[in-house]
């Protein structure tokens, strides 16, 4: 499929490519930027936070008759508003297909029997066709790798395959430590919201668990024995709480990209992801295309904004809400309920999956988020956000393990009411197991 979408890039002169505004998004935009300016084929990227008819009408308004229409992380569940297009389309793509594609080529794991939510991001994907393109583009494998941890996915299977070609290339290293962002270890601890620990945001509680462990400074300077000393402090404290993939998200191997302007690789994650939601998208590509001139300034943006997702953690464990198989959260003008949404599964509840519905001006826009554990119990949030959403009106869809919907105002209620009743019949039997 890769070697098919080469091809038909070949074909054309000018690419109009659409692609999504987080990370995954983000780094496949860029990748196969990066890959169009080294053949000399000409491009124009729009980055949008999701497909629908009013951006398929910016495509019509805007592409050429002859032009190629590229749609990253975004087409597979969207055929039929795609179909309008007339030009070729080509979708590199990790979301469940669904529906006849109008695609001249889709490339996307699941055609082929490997799951997209776990073992392979559109940054993945498009890496791939980046690499069909010119076997030298093994140089991009560091914003595959950011992509997929963007995704929270699984460095195995396709991923570790990435993994392996961008160690062996000198792209990537890694390194045994805290999966998080380099800086002042207190500092760090309190902006992240990920690990969600019981001092995250405290300032006060964050320096006597420092000195108690007579650690200090730069984490990316910490001494062997430092860092072995922090992350199994770390690792105690999530043991009280989180699930078990939790402690593999935080503690591990962290990769360094080697190739990039940020070499941490979750302090990229966090910039690309801000900037999208900053509507920022352009700072956050040229970022990923070396340019250094708002470097400073993303990287700014993202500490703040990651000090405004941890109060927005802090606010949602008072809101939190417990139905029968799901938690969830209704509430208003919240930013980032996608990752509110994953700390509760992860850090506070790992037992359900957890719904967050945010009333944003005339929208109500929903974030749903599982675990391993619970997809392989039979949950698949995107099935049941596409129900569930359509009964009320509104659409929605994504991974098993992550997916979102919007719906018309006024039916909340009603929609968690049917996701916690359909999560019910997926997990209810897996879960009364579990507890026997």
């Amino acid at each position: 499929m890769a070697r098919q979408a080469a091809d038909v890039i070949n074909e054309h002169k000018y690419v109009r490519v659409i692609s999504h505004n987080d990370a995954d998004g983000l780094t496949s935009a860029a990748i196969i930027c990066r890959a169009l300016m080294k053949k000399g084929i000409r491009f124009h990227t729009t980055i949008v936070p999701m497909l629908d008819n009013a951006v398929v009408d910016m495509v019509i308004e805007s592409a050429a008759e002859k032009d190629l229409v590229l749609f990253c992380d975004m087409g597979s569940g969207q055929s039929e508003i795609i179909s309008r297009i007339s030009q070729e389309i080509i979708v590199l793509d990790h979301h469940v297909p669904v529906g006849e594609s109008p695609a001249k080529v889709i490339v996307n794991p699941h055609l082929v029997g490997i799951d997209g939510a776990m073992h392979i991001s559109a940054s993945g994907t498009t890496y791939m066709v980046a690499k069909a393109l010119d076997a030298n583009n093994v140089n991009l494998a560091g914003l595959a790798i950011a992509g997929a941890v963007g995704d929270k996915q699984l460095m195995d299977t396709v991923n570790g395959t990435i993994l392996k070609e961008a160690e062996d290339a000198g792209v990537v290293s890694v390194r045994k430590g805290l999966k998080i962002g380099d800086g002042d270890i207190a500092d760090v601890l309190e902006y992240t919201p990920e690990p969600y620990l019981d001092i995250t945001g405290n300032r006060e509680k964050i320096e006597e668990f420092l000195d108690i462990l007579e650690i200090k400074g730069k984490i990316s300077e910490l001494s062997t024995d430092q860092t072995k000393k922090l992350t199994s402090a770390i690792a105690l404290k999530l043991a009280k709480n989180a699930s078990p993939e939790a402690i593999d998200a935080s503690i591990g191997d962290v990769y360094y990209l080697n190739k990039e302007l940020v070499s941490n690789v979750y302090d990229m994650v966090a910039i690309l992801n801000t900037c999208g939601r900053m509507e920022k998208a352009g700072m956050a590509l040229s970022i990923c295309m070396h340019n250094q001139k708002h470097l400073e300034e993303a990287q700014s943006m993202a500490i703040e904004y990651q000090h405004s997702i941890v109060g927005n953690i802090n606010k949602a464990l008072d809101e939190l809400q417990i139905g029968d198989n799901i938690g969830y959260l209704i509430t208003h003008d919240m930013e980032s309920t996608g990752m509110v949404a994953s700390t509760m599964v992860r850090y506070i509840n790992p037992d359900m999956p957890f719904i967050a519905v945010n009333h944003v001006e005339e929208l109500v826009k929903v974030s749903a988020r599982g675990t391993r554990a619970l997809v392989a119990n039979g949950l698949d949030l995107a099935f049941a956000l596409r129900e569930a959403s359509g009964a009320v009106g509104g659409e929605g869809g994504g991974h098993n393990i992550a997916s979102g919907a919007s719906i018309p105002q006024g039916t909340a209620e009603e929609f968690i009411s049917k996701v916690d009743e359909i999560v019910g019949s997926q997990i209810g039997n897996g879960r009364e197991e579990q507890g026997s």
